[in-house]
Order: C-alpha cells, then sequence, then structure tokens
C-alpha cells in the first residue's frame, strides 16, 4: 500500500556499499532507485572522528555518530525533499506508540541475537514519527526466507562487517594508513606504575584488550586504561577491569530532554555486553553519572552507554574517559 523508492547512500570507496546488489533488489520489485553520493559528509563526520577518537585513547562506535548524523539526519532530509512521508530502514528495532496520542517509544528488536536498537539511542521523537522499522518484529530467519520466497538478488547476502569503511575490520591496519602521524611510541605499565614494555602507538589499544600486548607475563593481562597525555597504556589483571560507576557525556534521551531525578534503569556498556542494573543521576555540567549495582567489566572510554528499561530505550550517551571511572582495586 505504499508507494516506495529504493536509495542506497555511497559513503566509501568500494568497501561500504553494494550499490548493484540494491539497485537489482529494486528491479526485482519494481521499484525506483537513487544514489545519493555522501562520501564527502562521511568522511568529514564519521572517519574523520573515528580516526581522531582512537588517537586520543577512546574507542569509538561509528555507527552510532553514522545514524545519528548520516542516516537519519542527511537521508531524513532527503526524504523531505522528495514529500516521502516516512524513511524505512532495516535496523533491527521496533517504534511503538505510547498511548493513543502519546510519545513515541523505541524499542528492542524481537529478534535478541540482532537488536540493534543500542545504535539507536540518539533518535528524537522528531525522527521517530518519519521512520519505519519493517524489520523490527521479525528474526533475521524470517526475513531472509521472505526474501527467498520474492526471488531477490539479496537473500543470501552474508552478514555486513563491523565497521563499513574498515576492510577486513583491521582497525590497526586502517588508522596505520590513515593516520600514521598519530602513533607516536609510548610506554606499557602496570597499575604499580611499573614499566614492562613499549608500544607503538595508543590506538593500536582499547580497554578490555588481552590480545596483541606484546608483553611476556606469566598470567593473562589486560588493557585497564590508556592515558592520552602520557601515551601510556595500563595493564593490569582482571579484577582490574572492574567499575562500580562511569560518567556519561552528551547524554540524549527518547522521551524528555534532560535527567532531572535518579531513575533505575538497565545498562549495555557496549553492544554485546549484557544488560547491568544501575541507577542513573544528574552529574552536573549535562552529564549523567550511573552507578551500577554490581561490578561492570570493560567499562571503555568512547564506547556508549544506552539505558533500557525492559524493552524501551530511555536514552545513552558517551562514556567518559577513565579518570571518571570509579574503579575496583
Amino acid at each position: 500500500g505504499y508507494e516506495v523508492e529504493g536509495v542506497t547512500m555511497k559513503l566509501s570507496a568500494g568497501v561500504c556499499c553494494d550499490i548493484a546488489s540494491a539497485m537489482a533488489v529494486c528491479e526485482r520489485l519494481g521499484i525506483s532507485h537513487s544514489i545519493i553520493d555522501a562520501q564527502e559528509l562521511f568522511s568529514q563526520k564519521i572517519v574523520d572522528n573515528f580516526i581522531n577518537q582512537y588517537l586520543h585513547g577512546r574507542t569509538p562506535n561509528p555507527c552510532i555518530r553514522c545514524n545519528e548524523l548520516i542516516k537519519f539526519f542527511h537521508l531524513l532530509d532527503y526524504a523531505r525533499s522528495r514529500s516521502f512521508d516516512s524513511l524505512a530502514t532495516g535496523h533491527y528495532a521496533r517504534i511503538e506508540q505510547e498511548g493513543g496520542a502519546g510519545e513515541l517509544r523505541l524499542l528492542k528488536g524481537s529478534d535478541p541475537g540482532k537488536d540493534q536498537s543500542y545504535f539507536l539511542y540518539r533518535l528524537n521523537q522528531g525522527q521517530l514519527k518519519r521512520i519505519l522499522f519493517p524489520l523490527g518484529g521479525l528474526h533475521k530467519s524470517a526475513v531472509r526466507a521472505m526474501a527467498r520466497e520474492r526471488c531477490l538478488p539479496a537473500a543470501e547476502r552474508p552478514e555486513s562487517q563491523e565497521v563499513c569503511f574498515v576492510p577486513q575490520d583491521d582497525y590497526r591496519s586502517f588508522l596505520r594508513e590513515h593516520a600514521p602521524q598519530g602513533m607516536l611510541p609510548g610506554e606499557l605499565v602496570m597499575t604499580d606504575g611499573r614499566v614492562v614494555g613499549r608500544h607503538d602507538g595508543i590506538a593500536l589499544f582499547t580497554v578490555g584488550q588481552r590480545r596483541k600486548l606484546g608483553v611476556a607475563a606469566g598470567e593473562r593481562l589486560y588493557v585497564v586504561r590508556i592515558e592520552p597525555e602520557t601515551r601510556r597504556v595500563v595493564l593490569g589483571k582482571k579484577q582490574d577491569l572492574l567499575s562500580m560507576s562511569m560518567i556519561v557525556e552528551d547524554p540524549r534521551f527518547i522521551s524528555f530532554d534532560q535527567l532531572t531525578a535518579p531513575m533505575t534503569v538497565e545498562v549495555k556498556i557496549r553492544y554485546r555486553s549484557p544488560l547491568a542494573a544501575a541507577v542513573i543521576e544528574p552529574a552536573g555540567g549535562g552529564r549523567v553519572r550511573v552507578n551500577f549495582h554490581e561490578p561492570v567489566a570493560g567499562v571503555s572510554p568512547g564506547q556508549a552507554g544506552v539505558f533500557y528499561r525492559g524493552d524501551s530505550v530511555v536514552g545513552g550517551g558517551i562514556i567518559g574517559d577513565s579518570s571518571a571511572l570509579c574503579n575496583l582495586a
């Protein structure tokens, strides 16, 4: 019952979008197809930020930033300019209205293994009113079955890679190629300050990492903290990764503008992490403090902390620097 147009954004050369596949699907469905060249915008807003964050000892999530600045801003503007009522994407998430004319809620996708609500916490009410997530109530297996029934060329297409502009998901090689000037050597130290080795750049490490540390030890060591000012990578034991609280910067909320009182929620500290019970509260300066009920391992600055109540996304923000973490010694 909808008038539909297929749209593909070309974001980077060669590694991001299989435009031919999208065109073939649209041809099969008998709908028109357009291509939007967003390479320059994507490079400036997403790729450059990705590189800069790693060079400052953070672990960014470019998909969240892309959703906010490219897909649900630039692409939504395109839909408005063409007088389309809605933008439909393949995200595994759901949008429901609370009450008769109440506000819209962003919910987890029905397929727990594919739920992508974590990446969408920065959507606002105005955007949610113009967005459709037709796959949100389906499991991936059912979607593939529907594609096969319709003989769509993309029915057997493999899963997309982690970061669309990083070949083979090898971000270290990507950074060496695109930001060699930022690869400055530094010290590998233990939590007590003891120097145990050298590294080729803090961008090659992320909190929680235990492989490719370049240190021979009789026990497993993990990256506990990254100190961009001193270019030190701090190593420790697994228990050194535990945190009882963290600060979240630049918070966004689905149903209200800012947090004014403590709220009980569950928190994801990265896409694949389990939900952790916590209380969030205002922390001043537009920030939010997250106080976990139990210690949480591997809180990584630069990643997103996303808040849930049941299936509903409350909001989220960017995890602050390690100095803002309350670690357990």
